[in-house]
């Protein structure tokens, strides 16, 4: 599996317009989403893993791998790709033993201590956000800004994808801070395209990271 964190979908049913999610992810990986997470926090177990594992079938012939959001349980179950945590799901090193050496394993930062101790805790790469205020999750921390995600990509070497009402306006602002990729949620999903949309971010990405 590639690891092109450029165009990052997290996914949100609840967000998809009445589409179903797989036709949701299909057209957006046809556009350029080159990592997909899949985030469920109100599907029970069985279905999350069904859910995960009719993603996985989508995603693994097209060399795009499928994290899932905190369960490491599903995504051994499903056989994903790996696992993204936050600062109060279980502890990366926990993670990285129970799912192994090769999976992908992400970290969501939402203050420069917990960049700072990031290095030290073997994961692949960071979540910083939010960038800005952000709907989809009502619960965030203060937002970095743009300031602090300059501040964020002098702290570490570690590659970094942000998240948190980033969208086509904003994309190649916050892609100059020297982000990695951009993490995107509502973009995609609520788009009348959600191959459009990918599209449109995955132009961005890519030109900034050619202007580097």
């Amino acid at each position: 599996m590639r690891r092109d964190y450029g165009v990052y979908l997290v996914t949100d049913q609840g967000l998809c317009l009445g589409r179903g999610l797989l036709e949701v992810v299909a057209e957006a990986v046809r556009g350029g989403a080159s990592m997909v997470q899949l985030r469920e926090k109100k599907c029970d177990t069985r279905d999350f893993v069904a859910l995960a594992r009719r993603l996985k079938a989508l995603l693994g012939p097209l060399g795009v791998p499928l994290l899932i959001n905190d369960r490491v349980d599903v995504a051994l179950a499903a056989g994903a790709d790996g696992v993204h945590v936050g600062q109060s799901d279980m502890h990366p090193a926990d993670v990285r033993g129970l799912i192994g050496p090769e999976a992908i394993v992400g970290l969501s930062v939402e203050c420069m201590e917990h960049v700072l101790q990031a290095d030290a805790l073997g994961v692949d790469y960071l979540g910083v956000g939010p960038v800005y205020a952000t709907a989809t999750k009502p619960d965030h921390s203060e937002p970095w800004g743009l300031e602090g995600l300059r501040r964020v990509r002098a702290a570490s070497r570690l590659p970094m994808v942000a998240i948190g009402s980033v969208n086509a306006e904003n994309a190649a602002q916050v892609m100059e801070t020297g982000m990695d990729g951009l993490a995107v949620v509502s973009a995609i999903c609520s788009a009348p395209s959600p191959e459009q949309a990918a599209g449109a971010l995955r132009d961005i990405v890519n030109n900034a990271l050619r202007a580097r």
